[in-house]
């Protein structure tokens, strides 16, 4: 480990030097590769195995025989490298309540479709099988004939039929629909062709749907997306589990009452927990580890899915690993305090890439190895404009105001950043992905009002009314003639320097003399927040955005419930003009309509599209860049080694859901 050490060092002392360092010398940058979806059946195997656990359980006649289990169309996968063994606890860290997605990642083999090691083509995952009609006007899945919940109810169209009608057209549950299930703001309809066929229809084309319906979208989550931030989406749930919680099924009274026995304000308050897989141990899973112990304790426990629907190619039921094991932490210096320590088996999650030379140097002690997955996102940090905030009219007017965006964009030295946080292995610049990415609008937009220029940026905002200051140089608002003053928000989450970021950013803008705070918040209460408009600018990642529709958050204000541009904006798009607010900006406008229309046009048309949008965001400084294209962004991995079948490289994007990307289902320790 020390010559890698010290080869590191050497390579990181020329970060400065170059745009970005070739992470390949370093020797942790590996290859990008992945289990094999077996999708031939005449090569599936004839027999199946179970872990030992599951067949002390079917000889007590606790569980039906592993044969009774499987559906008679498993998803059937080669391992990486070995067919494994049964046994062993993956141990992790989270922070409480708040970290949902710690686990919904955990347990994405619950999505309908996903994608394969590159993150660019989609595979069959919950679905063994999907299909566009030629028009795109309808998408097809075809689900697994024999595939059964965690408690042996059979998964069937009906599933997605009560979802439909008994869930998402019940607004008392959802109160904004999603704009994926709609083509040209024109809603889509679920039908039930038959027990193992779903067809999704609309009006317009909708060549976009399979791809969403693989992507991280609010359709494309699967069950553990169903509860995350409220969202009661996911497009099936348990119809035999849930339905005692529904008034269409029961009486309104009287579920009213047992909710306010139980210390709730009505029926739909318990519904929520009941379907909320990370509350309610009871509640059926299609996943392949189930939940315990809930998240709302010191630890939060998954076992394995005696049903669940996959084998390795020697007939072995999946997963190997008995259990998921995540230990509270109160913050995530604690988690990578655990990870140097080598207390985690495999952890992504909150590891801070600042600290890479101690990882290293504690990797044998800790019996570790550590592994960098560079992102091709645009900004593994960025600030975060919300347009929809009312709650301070001068404020409200600044962020209106595109020169006084652009100068805020200009007083950010990315350099400083990039170098005290990213250890100089990321690129500076506006949003944009990655050159090699298709959406991506070209190299010339990196640099468009993303480079230090403080006396561009002063002079801009005297231009704008903003020449007047207070005694200490700070500008004053033009209402009152106090100092104006602006607050980023910092989520307590992936990144462990974002509130440290945010500090130097504040400190950067004192040179053209903006005064900002910085409020650190824990997970839960920042989503309220933003749920609200009440934050006004939050320091993010736009981590999945080079795939600008699987993931469209970070680019434009569309999802209500987790847009930081505005989520009144959002419940605008989202319900088609019904509900929220309408934009007055024309250039935003602009570009929620090249969003909608994109759906329904071809791929090659839909990345020209991509690459206008994305040039609007930056010329209109929607969003101020950073520094991305770095292995920040849960693309810095500590991994047991002695845990097998792990990726050397792994698709890090949103839309990836690692560590699920590396196929955990499969591993195991030797």
């Amino acid at each position: 480990m020390r010559p890698l050490l010290i080869a590191l060092t050497v390579l990181l002392s020329g970060a400065a030097v170059a745009q970005q360092p070739d992470l390949s010398q370093s020797g942790l940058v590996g290859k990008l590769e992945n289990p094999t979806i077996v999708t031939d059946s005449a090569q599936w195997p004839k027999q199946f195995h179970e872990a030992p656990a599951l067949a002390e359980f079917v000889k007590a006649g606790k569980l039906p025989p592993v044969e009774q289990r499987l559906p008679q169309e498993p998803m059937v996968i080669k391992p990486l490298r070995s067919v494994g063994k049964y046994g062993g606890t993956w141990r992790r860290g989270f922070l409480g309540p708040g970290d949902s997605e710690n686990g919904n990642r955990v347990r994405s083999a619950d999505k309908l479709l996903f994608w394969d090691v590159a993150g660019t083509h989609i595979v069959p995952n919950v679905a063994k099988g999907w299909e566009t009609s030629a028009d795109g006007r309808r998408t097809t899945l075809f689900l697994r004939k024999g595939m059964k919940w965690s408690d042996g109810a059979p998964f069937t169209a009906d599933d997605f039929v009560f979802w439909y009608e008994d869930m998402y057209q019940n607004k008392d549950l959802i109160k904004s629909p999603a704009p994926e299930l709609s083509a040209n703001g024109k809603p889509g309809r679920i039908t039930k062709v038959d027990e193992t066929t779903v067809r999704f229809e609309f009006d317009d084309p909708h060549f976009l749907f399979a791809s969403q319906l693989a992507g991280d979208t609010q359709v494309g989550g699967g069950q553990s997306r169903l509860q995350s931030e409220e969202r009661e989406l996911g497009l099936y749930a348990p119809a035999h589990y849930l339905k005692q919680f529904l008034p269409k099924y029961s009486s309104a009274d009287a579920l009213n009452q047992q909710a306010k026995a139980a210390g709730f304000d009505n029926w739909a308050q318990v519904f929520k927990i009941k379907s909320d897989w990370r509350l309610n141990p009871d509640v059926p899973t299609l996943s392949a580890w189930r939940m315990v112990q809930p998240i709302n304790g010191q630890t939060w426990l998954l076992e394995r899915n005696a049903y669940f629907w996959a084998v390795d190619t020697t007939g072995n039921q999946l997963p190997y690993l008995d259990k998921v094991q995540l230990t509270l932490a109160e913050n995530p210096e604690v988690i990578n305090l655990r990870a140097i320590a080598g207390e985690f088996d495999y952890m992504e999650r909150f590891i801070d890439l600042a600290k890479l030379p101690v990882f290293l140097e504690n990797a044998t002690r800790g019996h570790y190895k550590v592994h960098l997955d560079p992102g091709f996102n645009g900004s593994d940090s960025e600030l975060k404009f919300n347009f929809a905030y009312r709650l301070d009219p001068e404020i409200q007017k600044w962020f209106a105001n595109l020169e006084f965006r652009r100068a805020l964009a200009l007083g950010i030295d990315r350099d400083q950043i990039n170098e005290a946080f990213f250890l100089g292995l990321g690129v500076t610049g506006s949003p944009i992905p990655a050159d090699i990415i298709p959406e991506s609008p070209g190299k010339d937009w990196r640099r468009r009002w993303a480079t230090l220029d403080v006396a561009k940026a002063d002079a801009m905002l005297d231009a704008i009314g903003l020449k007047k200051k207070d005694a200490e140089g700070f500008r004053a608002r033009t209402d009152n003639g106090e100092r104006l003053r602006l607050q980023i928000d910092v989520a307590q989450t992936l990144s462990p320097t974002w509130p440290q970021q945010a500090e130097m950013i504040i400190q950067q803008w004192r040179a053209i003399g903006i005064w900002a705070d910085m409020r650190l918040f824990e997970r839960s209460l920042f989503y309220t927040r933003v749920r609200n408009d009440q934050n006004q600018i939050v320091l993010w990642s736009n981590n999945g955005s080079e795939s600008m529709y699987l993931y469209t958050v970070p680019v434009l204000p569309v999802d209500p419930q987790s847009s930081f541009g505005g989520a009144a904006y959002a419940q605008w798009y989202a319900s088609n003009g019904a509900a929220g607010i309408k934009p007055t900006d024309p250039e935003l406008l602009k570009g929620f309509e090249l969003l909608r229309t994109a759906v329904s046009q071809p791929e090659e048309r839909r990345a020209q599209i991509a690459q206008e949008i994305w040039k609007l965001l930056v010329d209109q400084v929607w969003s101020i860049g950073l520094v991305g294209q770095s292995p920040a962004y849960m693309g810095t991995r500590v991994v047991n080694e002695r845990l097998e079948n792990v990726p050397a490289r792994t698709c890090i994007s949103q839309h990836c859901r690692t560590p699920f990307s590396g196929h955990p289902e499969q591993w195991y320790y030797r």
